[in-house]
């Protein structure tokens, strides 16, 4: 269970609902992208084996296109063998195929170079890895490390943890009612004895982009460090790791059409070098010794045992796909309009209670809510039985809806992905005139 006295907030309130202001509404501007035509679906074999269902969940986890599915087959037919271990042809071609993609991440992320790329399991690792490597590297007793209340329990658990071990206190940072951070919260928070400040860039509950790049800059003031959990901003725009003044930055393939099993953890090189390894076995050693061992250079010194050879080449086409067939424009346009659609609606459902900013563009693809009276477990259940897949549950983020007073501490989700189309929100819409009806008559 996660331990809520860590996330009582003595300064603060959680938000009211808010009013809907239509002029302001108004100002916000319309999508005009056409999301009744839909070019991708057709390239996605999960969505031609069941055209009858609305995929609304790719904050949980994305589909996959046909290339990438056919990348992973083509490694285990084409090059199978065990990277690193060997001098035979195969194996030297599987080792070549995971430096390219090293390289290919780094490119994308705006890294100075590819080793500074760490393969891991997922984001959950990758942040993990963070807080058990590195910050006890510069945590003392009485030094703080902030979050905000918005964090998944990935980067949250793990700060919890270190803090415990190292002395260190753990602040929270709590948004206001459209689920934003303010200035003055910020200033009143981060400030000399903060040495970590660990942040998602995109909220997986409110859907809120957070100010990264002004927080790093504030950190940075400080002396301390800005850790940036990207799981849900990667898969739907640009990440540029220098721009945002991130010193480690964490994402999953799974998220962004890759394959599940595949995480990536992006640390400048000064500081990877300084940590030392989570996991040991495997290629991750320099030598060993009775007694002793040494180390591998980065990456391979944080990459023990053998690694998802094929996941990896398949993220390689998961992100090429994402960026060159699609495009990071074309996705933000396409969702963008996608959510204004469906907030659009929502707003019309009285019995609908939308959990976060009632704007649209408040929300990057996420759309989290509940109808009054019915568990969200039971709206999910009903909405599956008409072929609408949404999330339902706490999300990872038990200390935010304890904070905002959830009922149940409990919501629906729905997240929308640039294959999604108007057909899906509409009957998703039709889905909770079905859930309502079941329960009111």
């Amino acid at each position: 269970m996660i331990d809520t006295e860590h996330v009582k907030c003595d300064t603060c309130t959680a938000p009211e609902p808010m009013e809907f202001d239509a002029s302001d509404e108004a100002s916000r501007g319309w999508p005009t992208v056409d999301i009744e035509t839909n070019p991708y679906k057709a390239q996605f074999p999960l969505f031609q084996q069941h055209p009858e269902i609305a995929f609304l969940d790719s904050a949980a986890t994305a589909q996959r296109p046909a290339c990438v599915l056919d990348a992973e087959r083509d490694f285990y037919q084409r090059m199978n063998a065990n990277p690193l271990r060997g001098l035979y042809s195969l194996s030297v071609e599987a080792t070549d195929a995971i430096a390219k993609v090293r390289q290919q991440i780094a490119d994308l992320i705006g890294a100075s170079q590819a080793n500074e790329i760490v393969f891991t399991r997922n984001t959950s690792e990758s942040l993990n890895l963070v807080a058990k490597s590195f910050a006890p590297t510069v945590l003392e007793p009485g030094d703080e490390v902030v979050i905000t209340i918005m964090e998944h329990h990935s980067n949250l658990i793990p700060w919890q943890q270190v803090c415990r071990e190292t002395g260190a206190k753990l602040v929270y940072l709590y948004p206001t009612k459209t689920g934003q951070l303010t200035t003055e919260e910020v200033l009143a928070k981060v400030g000399p004895k903060t040495k970590i400040l660990a942040v998602g860039q995109v909220s997986n509950v409110l859907g809120v982009e957070n100010p990264v790049k002004n927080l790093g800059k504030l950190v940075h003031k400080y002396g301390g460090y800005l850790v940036v959990d990207g799981a849900q901003s990667l898969p739907h725009m640009p990440v540029d790791v220098a721009d945002l003044g991130a010193d480690f930055f964490a994402f999953s393939a799974h998220k962004a059409m890759g394959p599940m099993g595949i995480g990536v953890l992006w640390g400048k090189m000064d500081l990877l070098n300084a940590m030392p390894p989570m996991l040991t076995g495997g290629e991750m050693i320099d030598s060993v010794t009775e007694q002793d061992a040494a180390w591998a250079p980065v990456p391979e010194k944080f990459e023990a045992g053998t690694q998802d050879a094929a996941g990896i080449f398949a993220t390689g086409a998961a992100l090429d796909y994402l960026v060159n067939t699609v495009g990071y424009e074309n996705i933000q346009a396409r969702e963008q309009a996608l959510v204004h659609y469906l907030m659009g609606e929502l707003m019309q459902l009285d019995f609908v209670q939308i959990i976060g900013s009632i704007y649209w563009d408040n929300h990057h693809g996420v759309v989290s809510f509940n109808v009054k009276g019915i568990h969200p477990h039971d709206v999910a259940s009903i909405m599956d039985m008409d072929g609408v897949c949404i999330r339902a549950g706490h999300h990872c983020a038990q200390p935010l809806l304890t904070w905002l007073g959830v009922e149940n501490l409990a919501c629906c989700r729905a997240s929308v992905a640039f294959y999604n189309d108007k057909a899906d929100i509409d009957k998703f819409i039709a889905g909770l005139h079905h859930v309502w009806s079941t329960f009111n008559g």
